[in-house]
């Protein structure tokens, strides 16, 4: 029998050893970075919400976001919803193309977008505009793009990315069924990386079982059931923090550039401030 050409016990693939050493170092700076168990997790949302916290307690907020497919074309330019959100929530003096340096109109993985639009990432872009971004910020809030293992070039994913900016790393996880498995494989990717988590934020939470959270197991029915036992689960299994539980509310959206008050002041529960600076949420 032929020998595997790749004998998983003795290789590693280069990509998931995490090695930073081929890319600079990117500035010191104090903040978070924003990732999700899943691409429609709702970091967007969660990053802007954290964003609009720090500013109203009158820090300077930088917010960025690399790389942004599945943009829309406006008088021939590219235009990322998620960056025209971020900059509202955080008061940006920064342009959209600032925010998110690297756009694409096909809603694919962006090294798969690049190849189909024939214009390939260019990371150099990416880490000048991150220093630009910081340079005048008390705080920064970084949103990737996808999940931890989403690649933005075939050989730089969100995951080098977070390791370059060493921020702590909030996961915005789903709330239902299957989402301890989600959440546990990307705190286990993340910690395999050497990054620094600072907690979970579970979002999309159904508002009529807020009130049964914490108060034990009320409501009859498998998915309730899943859905009120997961934070726990998460929070036990992952050795973390639930950091907050956000409702699930129609009048969030970041097309419309809007956070209902319920999904505000589930956020604005946590000390993002002390986050940002490595300490613990109180």
């Amino acid at each position: 029998m032929p020998d595997d050409p790749y004998d998983h016990r003795r290789s590693v693939d280069a990509a998931f050893a995490f090695d930073l050493s081929p890319w600079p170092a990117l500035p010191a700076a104090r903040g978070l970075f924003v990732t999700g168990t899943d691409t429609e997790v709702g970091k967007t949302l969660v990053a802007g919400a954290i964003a609009r916290h720090l500013r109203r307690r009158g820090r300077r907020v930088a917010v960025f976001k690399p790389v942004a497919s599945g943009c829309r074309r406006v008088r021939g330019q590219l235009v990322s919803a998620d960056a025209e959100f971020l900059a509202a929530c955080a008061d940006s003096p920064h342009t959209v193309s600032e925010i998110t340096p690297m756009r694409y109109a096909s809603p694919l993985a962006p090294n798969v977008a690049a190849e189909r639009e024939g214009s390939p990432v260019d990371l150099e872009a990416i880490f000048d505009a991150y220093g630009a971004i910081v340079a005048n910020a008390d705080v920064v809030i970084v949103e990737g793009v996808g999940g931890l293992l989403c690649p933005i070039s075939d050989a730089f994913w969100v995951i080098h990315l977070a390791g370059l900016t060493a921020l702590p790393l909030v996961v915005v996880a789903r709330a239902g069924l299957g989402t301890i498995n989600h959440t546990l494989l990307t705190l286990h990717a993340a910690r395999s990386a050497g990054l620094y988590v600072a907690g979970v934020v579970i979002n999309r939470y159904p508002p009529d079982l807020l009130a049964d959270v914490q108060g034990g197991l009320t409501v009859a029915g498998a998915d309730d059931l899943s859905v009120l036992t997961n934070p726990h689960q998460i929070a036990a299994r992952g050795r973390t923090g639930v950091l907050a539980i956000v409702p699930d509310e129609p009048d969030n959206s970041v097309e419309r550039i809007t956070i209902a008050p319920d999904t505000q002041y589930a956020i604005d529960q946590t000390d993002w401030d002390a986050l940002a600076a490595g300490g613990a949420a109180g």
